[in-house]
């Protein structure tokens, strides 16, 4: 196993981490439509806040997905076939979600309900979705000698990866949330405040549970055990350190820690998998690991090469986008963020 293997495994890592901080409250933004806003005029000031951006963080998925392509075509191969289904399923989330921003913008009152609707439902299949992928992923899945995926119904649905989905959903939700109190004033900031510092709590016994399951059905705590506890104390100590912020009123600390619990939950999937990018149910020597699902060096020094020299390009421009849309949003909202 070389370096550029190693690096670049880890930059899939990074690429999902900025794809869920980033696109993770876009979602929790678009579920609070309909379970915080209460009328027109508060919805359309919680969708302006995501806005100008939210299409510009979902490109962090699309830029995993072709990394995941061009460095782990084996990896690649297997998690798109073996989970065809699951990921049409997130791709049908992501299309009603991203065209309810511009029909609802051009739709009749009578109409923009209906958008609203799926909006929330576009914003709730995405995250689920992905934690029952990720989840049932780590879980191990009956993939044979050749890399082929060949499960079942409760190879993907089972108690392990429902509570990783229905976590994950939670994370975005309280993570919208946050970022609704950061950039919001009026009802909808102290509504956002007052359902995150309550949601916490729930938040906890979810974790609680989710970290039970880990160490009984996978094989974390055996192949890593210090990486394994470290990333689950990670996860409850920053999501008790955002609820603790958001209780106080600090709501741009809030907003960082509860990114910084979804970037440790992809933390400890990736730990735990090394040196594997796939594990088997049916045998370990079945296992798709790092060497074996890689590109040629070549690609590999190509790809890195291209890495150095785009990627500050693209944070310098997601940084720049924040900065120029940092105000806080008033109601009523004007344009919807447009």
């Amino acid at each position: 196993m070389s370096v550029l293997q190693i690096l670049w495994f880890i930059l899939i890592g990074v690429l999902f981490s900025g794809f869920f901080f980033l696109d993770g409250f876009d979602y929790g933004v678009g579920m609070a439509v309909e379970t915080l806003a209460h009328d027109e005029k508060e919805k359309s000031q919680v969708i302006a806040t995501i806005g100008p951006v939210w299409d510009g963080n979902e490109v962090w998925l699309i830029t995993a997905g072709g990394a995941m392509f061009a460095s782990f075509p084996y990896w690649y191969a297997s998690l798109f076939s073996g989970y065809y289904l699951i990921l049409l399923l997130i791709l049908v989330g992501l299309i009603i979600r991203g065209v309810s921003f511009e029909f609802r913008k051009e739709s009749a009152p009578r109409h923009k309900r209906f958008w609203d609707v799926a909006l929330a439902l576009g914003s709730f299949i995405a995250p689920f979705f992905l934690g029952v992928m990720f989840i049932s992923m780590i879980k191990g899945m009956p993939i044979d000698a050749h890399g082929n995926m060949s499960a079942q119904f409760f190879d993907y649905f089972n108690w392990f990866s429902v509570v990783g989905g229905i976590a994950l959903t939670l994370l975005t939700y309280l993570h919208g949330l946050n970022y609704i109190s950061l950039k919001t004033v009026g009802p909808i900031h102290d509504r956002a405040r007052n359902y995150a510092n309550a949601l916490y709590w729930v938040l906890y016994v979810g974790e609680v549970i989710f970290a039970l399951l880990l160490l009984f059905q996978t094989d974390f705590i055996k192949v890593h055990p210090f990486l394994t506890l470290l990333c689950l104390v990670l996860i409850v100590g920053f999501s008790v350190a955002a609820h603790v912020s958001s209780f106080k009123g600090r709501e741009g600390y809030a907003f960082t820690f509860s990114g910084l619990t979804l970037i440790s939950l992809v933390a400890l999937i990736f730990c735990g998998l090394f040196p594997r990018v796939m594990i088997s149910s049916i045998s370990s020597k079945y296992d798709l690991f790092i060497q074996s699902a890689s590109s040629s060096n070549y690609t590999l020094v190509v790809m890195t090469i291209a890495t150095v020299i785009l990627v500050p390009c693209v944070l310098a421009y997601t940084i720049w986008t924040y900065w120029i849309f940092r105000k806080r949003i008033e109601m009523p909202a004007i344009g919807e963020g447009y």
